[in-house]
């Protein structure tokens, strides 16, 4: 149970701002042969994108407060994302899984108001193919 608990909150983790590698846990814990590999995909995306709703929820929340000194991101920047994801839409949060833009892009899709119910559906789709990618690669096999 253990194992499971350290592959959620990686999974959790990594969907955030923060540089931890959920997939290094998920490949050792598809060796250890302890787990069907179904149950270690199921909990590892579940984390994931619980926490990518985490900075969804953020963005949406934080948009509010744009007008301050304070804000990360000029309102130039603010207009110029929300200008790309309306070229690519809710489809570019299949990039999701991708490191270094996926985590940001969750965030962007929050301040720009994107649907929970799609950016969920859309998000579970890509992180959860990305471990079953790497499910794969690990086992020949999903």
């Amino acid at each position: 149970m253990v194992e499971l608990v350290s592959l959620f909150l990686a999974g959790l983790i990594a969907a955030t701002l923060l540089p931890v590698q959920s997939e290094a846990v998920l490949v050792a814990l598809l060796l250890s042969g302890t787990h069907p590999t179904w149950l270690l995909l199921a909990v590892a995306t579940a984390g994931n994108v619980l926490g990518s709703m985490v900075n969804w929820g953020l963005g949406r929340f934080l948009i509010g407060f744009s007008d301050r000194r304070w804000f990360p991101l000029s309102q130039r920047q603010i207009a110029r994302a929300g200008g790309w994801y309306r070229r690519w839409g809710h489809w570019s949060l299949l990039a999701s899984w991708l490191p270094l833009v996926g985590d940001p892009l969750t965030l962007a899709a929050g301040m720009l108001k994107e649907p929970f119910w799609r950016f969920a559906l859309v998000v579970t789709l890509a992180k959860g193919g990305r471990y079953a990618a790497v499910a794969w690669i690990t086992l020949g096999t999903i």
